[in-house]
């Protein structure tokens, strides 16, 4: 169990002003869900995402892991990041086999693990390849099997297709969904997006969250059942779905851009 207690992170600004990142954020994620954190820019996605990957400190409030309070990075995590953060010099199969030579694991076996993690993300024969030699999605392919070879308990994804174009984010979002329905009840995942229709895509559960200080506004089930393909995208129930949490986020943002009133 993954539990958010009344999580609290304020920053000071540049003038020395403090400034509220977030307020009292609560909630919880079992074991094996797959959970969307989304809300508007600025309402403390990224940073809840820091501070389980042991990055980033709460002020106040805790994060846990099975009632143990999150103070530091672990092996029991994994993040993938929007962009794709792999080392140019080595080949494909050095990168997704890193995490694995710092762990200690011996070089037949780490190569064995990360080969298998290729494959199952679609990039079988292109071990040998750089990075720069590979498109954009093929590279965040490498990012995401990076992550899994590791068997994190958690696996932490900060807008891992936010840079793609929108046909190789379609096609991820479906390879992301599939291996997830193959494997997903092995680990948990939170996974940061501003794309709605992803969050119902992918997500077990989606927290909506609110911004000026960020917080938690609505944990809302999603009622699609997995393996997930492109049927569910075209049903009416997904439309209506998508077209809610798009109602609850443009609510919130026409509160946010009301204008404070000034004292007399």
């Amino acid at each position: 169990m993954l539990k958010f207690d009344n999580v609290s992170v304020t920053f000071r600004k540049r003038d020395g002003q403090p400034f509220q990142a977030l307020e009292d954020v609560s909630f919880d994620i079992a074991d094996g869900s797959f959970v969307a954190l989304i809300g508007p820019s600025g309402c403390g996605k990224t940073t809840l995402l820091k501070i389980v990957a042991g990055l980033q400190k709460a002020t106040s409030g805790r994060v846990e892991i099975d009632g143990a309070t999150i103070t530091s990075p672990g092996p029991d995590r994994a993040l993938v990041f929007q962009n794709f953060v792999l080392l140019p010099w080595y080949d494909v199969i050095t990168n997704v086999a890193f995490g694995l030579e710092a762990r200690g694991v011996g070089k037949a076996e780490r190569l064995a693990r990360a080969a298998a993690e290729l494959k199952k993300v679609g990039l079988a024969g292109f071990e040998h390849h750089l990075p720069h030699e590979l498109s954009g999605g093929m590279q965040q392919r490498v990012g995401i099997a990076r992550a899994l070879v590791v068997e994190p308990r958690i696996i932490l994804m900060d807008e891992p297709f936010g840079a793609l174009d929108a046909l190789t984010r379609s096609v991820m979002q479906r390879d992301l969904a599939a291996i997830w329905s193959e494997e997903g009840n092995d680990r948990t995942a939170v996974f940061v997006t501003h794309s709605m229709q992803e969050a119902v895509f992918l997500a077990d559960r989606i927290v909506l969250m609110n911004t000026r200080p960020g917080r938690v506004e609505e944990v809302i089930e999603v009622p699609f059942e997995r393996p997930r393909g492109e049927g569910v995208t075209r049903s009416a129930e997904y439309r209506d779905f998508v077209d809610y949490l798009s109602s609850r986020l443009e609510q919130m943002q026409r509160t946010d851009m009301q204008p404070t009133e000034l004292p007399a």
